[in-house]
């Protein structure tokens, strides 16, 4: 989720950026499926993830849907704006728990999931759920990691709040700012959603700078 506005109590604005607690700072935070609900399990079906990290703006990075080419040039199926680290000094140190982007590096996607249900001040709607990843220094493993926006579990959007940035709803560019999850505005988490569904879901996700 993106980073909250000071006028939010520490606690409360530690909790909500991010997405769920998208590094180990947070544990406690880690979303799961509401009652009665499952995650799916990703299908293998030759496409993956590919996020390319934007040095000069974290917050304008992109993320590509891509599909295996043998013997040739993958191709790009869909392309989106996305985000990753929390704007400040510290963003693109992928060693910064709750402050910096995803390490470069492959990671398995895990399951993916239309209604997640994060709980008190998690994630919720659209996630894909990636593996930890233990970043450059090797010692400090990134955490519940995930590609997600801001929503209700059913996609719906919260009602405005004046004077706060509400992590349900969609209301800027501030909004790309996270701890480490990778951040896209709901239209484009939806597209991603019905074109994965179209050409199959990534198995992998692919993090560059």
């Amino acid at each position: 989720m993106g980073i909250r506005r000071r006028i939010l109590p520490l606690a409360a604005a530690l909790a909500l950026t991010g997405g769920l607690a998208a590094t180990e700072a947070a544990p406690a935070l880690a979303a799961q499926p509401a009652s009665g609900q499952t995650t799916k399990t990703a299908a293998a079906d030759g496409t993956y993830l590919y996020f390319n990290k934007n040095q000069s703006n974290p917050g304008n990075s992109r993320l590509y849907l891509m599909k295996s080419i043998p013997n040739a040039k993958d191709k790009v199926l869909a392309k989106y704006r996305a985000g990753s680290g929390n704007g400040g000094r510290n963003a693109k140190d992928e060693c910064a728990s709750s402050q910096g982007w995803l390490p470069n590096g492959t990671y398995q996607v895990l399951a993916h999931d239309a209604h997640y249900n994060g709980g008190d001040q998690g994630i919720n709607g659209k996630v894909i759920h990636v593996q930890d990843k233990v970043c450059e220094n090797g010692r400090t493993t990134r955490a519940e990691l995930f590609v997600h926006s801001e929503m209700w579990p059913e996609g719906s959007q919260a009602d405005s709040q004046p004077g706060k940035d509400n992590p349900y709803r969609w209301d800027g560019d501030d909004d790309y700012r996270s701890l480490g999850c990778i951040k896209l505005s709901p239209a484009h988490i939806t597209n991603l959603f019905a074109k994965a569904e179209q050409y199959g879901w990534p198995t992998e996700l692919k993090v560059v700078s």
